[in-house]
């Protein structure tokens, strides 16, 4: 169902000998977890190309009836050297067209889940950008937006209580980004942006807004 320049071809799937497999594209790179912790980011600038081409492949999956459900740096291969970016691991991936999806059941990573999804509520292509906004956040400044001790504590915090501002981390970064995160890890659904497309057109916004500001500091010292 999936043909998409960010997304992870799928050639084949199938069984030989008792034994399942899936023949995909052989992808260059790292998964983005090595560039989440504070000493390991890359620049900010970097991270926005990143996060611009995965809402992109998000805007398209969910325009095909496709949530992921599993949106995290683990599940994004980037290859620093061409600038290959591709989603992989739908495995938990729903339909929402289908007369089948359920509600009730909780499948993904806890720490990058909406609160609709944590509920076990049936979710759409706004719970992925949900857990974009976690990955964006953690990319920026090496730490997740939501940590708790225990399964329980984390689902309340994801559910009521708000990150703290990605500044503290990151105070150099412009006020674009935390506006853009924000939005992202709205509690309601109706708060948060509402396509891929959406969320990748503020972030282009944002990325210009620093490229003019650091060519103007050139200017200056020059």
């Amino acid at each position: 169902r999936l043909n998409h320049p960010n997304i992870v071809t799928i050639y084949d799937v199938g069984e030989d000998q008792d034994l399942s497999y899936i023949a995909m594209d052989y992808l260059k790179g790292k998964n983005l977890m090595a560039w989440s912790k504070f000493e390991d980011l890359l620049p900010a600038t970097e991270v926005l190309d990143v996060i611009i081409k995965v809402a992109e492949a998000m805007d398209y999956a969910h325009r095909q009836h496709v949530v992921h459900r599993d949106v995290k740096p683990a599940n994004i291969i980037y290859d620093q050297n061409s600038g290959s970016v591709k989603v992989t691991d739908f495995g938990v991936a729903c339909l929402t067209d289908a007369s089948k999806t359920k509600t009730g059941t909780i499948l993904g990573s806890p720490s990058y889940m909406s609160p609709e999804q944590l509920a076990g509520q049936k979710v759409d292509g706004r719970s992925d950008l949900f857990s974009l906004g976690v990955t964006l956040y953690q990319l920026l400044s090496g730490e997740l937006p939501f940590i708790a001790d225990s399964l329980a504590s984390l689902m309340y915090k994801i559910a009521n209580e708000k990150q703290p501002n990605i500044g503290m981390f990151r105070p150099e970064l412009p006020s674009c980004i935390s506006q853009i995160v924000n939005k992202a890890l709205r509690k309601k659904v109706e708060d948060r942006f509402q396509t891929g497309e959406q969320m990748a057109k503020a972030l282009r916004r944002c990325r210009e807004r620093i490229e003019n500001k650091g060519q103007s500091k050139k200017k200056a010292t020059a």
